[in-house]
């Protein structure tokens, strides 16, 4: 099977104006694998489908993940002037120091495509879409490419709330449809208590006895 690198050449040179970057796994596997944008995936896949060379015609599994907010601590060297006392005499000098200086990547909703060939028996291309944050959740369906996405992205929207536009039949497949929320997300918070159990188990009427008690605070004495 050609590189990633080869592969991305590739797309770009099939597909004008399609952004495609390399995402590095520093792991010992070296599973090197291709971040698309949104305005060419469907374009993009179709190629990976139906080129000779590549034949991607078997889309094993696609998966979601909930990338939260992460604080970045780079060093940085700054230069400044200090004030410094040379042969009794006071000049102004540069003094160049390193600094700590922290930003926040913000989080994201990501979802990993994995890629086969069985034609040409090879495999397998790892590709992954992302959102702009974790507010913004649509991204492209490619059921229209591989029909083997259709349930998995379905089980992605469910879990994770990334909204596939394009999506045959985007609706819940393991939650019910009153339920809210996405278990799988980051932030997701359990409730006390669940619909579906007439009688709660021991677990769950300890976790609604503890949130009781901080609704009420403490106990006047």
């Amino acid at each position: 099977m050609k590189t990633v690198e080869e592969i991305k050449a590739a797309i770009e040179a099939a597909v004008p104006g399609a952004a495609v970057s390399v995402v590095p796994n520093p792991s010992p596997a070296a599973q090197h694998s291709l971040l698309l944008k949104h305005d060419h995936a469907i374009e993009v896949a179709t190629f990976l489908r139906d080129s000779p060379e590549l034949a991607f015609d078997f889309l094993s599994n696609v998966t979601g993940v909930d990338w939260l907010d992460k604080e970045i601590a780079e060093k940085v060297k700054v230069t400044r002037q200090v004030k410094k006392t040379v042969d009794g005499v006071e000049q102004t000098v540069d003094e160049t120091v390193e600094e700590t200086k922290k930003h926040v990547m913000p989080g994201y909703l990501e979802t990993v495509y994995h890629l086969y060939s069985v034609a040409l028996k090879h495999g397998p291309l790892v590709m992954r879409m992302r959102t702009a944050n974790r507010v913004e959740t649509s991204m492209p369906s490619l059921t229209p490419v591989w029909r083997g996405a259709e349930f998995q992205e379905r089980e992605i929207f469910d879990l994770y709330g990334i909204v596939f536009t394009g999506h045959p039949d985007l609706r819940r497949i393991l939650m019910w449809d009153e339920f809210k929320d996405h278990p799988m997300r980051k932030d997701y918070v359990e409730p006390d208590d669940f619909e579906y159990e007439p009688t709660a188990h021991d677990e769950v009427l300890k976790r609604a006895q503890a949130h009781q008690n901080r609704e009420q605070g403490p106990s006047a004495g």
